[in-house]
């Protein structure tokens, strides 16, 4: 998601750009024509269609699982989810990277962004054990997040607003992963930059 987005940054910088050095007698509609002209427009869009469907992908996927049973160490939906099982297997299943398998090396692996940033796919971590990111969930949008919460209870969606997840909120955090021309990072990679640190 990270190169995708860093490419569209980079395509509309080039638009602006090539809007920024027309000449004072050129009209909007000379300069969306030549943009136009030049492919950047389409190319814009595709990166953004591909950023949103792989997180529909990865958002859809992990609400299938939905009613899962929480199982310490588990990473399946056969033997059960605990949090950080939970989003390495959806990762792994839908954007075909290997994240890390602790949730504090999750976070560790990943880039950083404002909680106000924060898009569906992206990683939102809680403190809920007394030590930094020691809970970790798939955000899915409009201020809700899906994990594997706790022992006896199942994969479920929760409101990031609800006083225990707004008091023990970590941070966010955003998976890289490559364009939109380019395979899926290979596996383990993230998992091997985690062990590194």
């Amino acid at each position: 998601m990270l190169a995708a987005m860093r490419i569209s940054v980079f395509l509309s910088c080039l638009l602006l750009a090539s809007v920024a050095h027309a000449t004072p007698g050129d009209t909007q509609e000379d300069s969306t024509a030549l943009i136009a002209g030049r492919g950047l427009l389409s190319q814009i869009e595709q990166v953004r269609n591909t950023v949103a469907d792989t997180a529909t992908d990865l958002v859809g996927n992990a609400l299938s699982f939905l009613g899962v049973p929480y199982r310490r160490g588990g990473n399946s939906a056969e033997s059960g989810f605990d949090c950080s099982g939970f989003v390495k297997a959806m990762y792994e299943q839908t954007v075909g990277l290997i994240l890390p398998r602790k949730a504090e090396q999750q976070a560790a692996a990943t880039q950083r962004i404002d909680q106000a940033d924060l898009q569906p796919g992206d990683l939102v971590f809680f403190n809920t054990m007394r030590r930094a990111f020691s809970h970790v969930g798939i955000y899915i949008g409009e201020g809700k997040f899906v994990h594997a919460p706790k022992p006896g209870a199942e994969v479920r969606v929760e409101s990031m607003s609800v006083s225990y997840w707004t008091r023990r909120f970590d941070g966010a955090r955003r998976v890289a992963t490559s364009g939109n021309d380019v395979p899926p990072a290979p596996l383990k990679t993230l998992a091997e930059a985690a062990r590194r640190q």
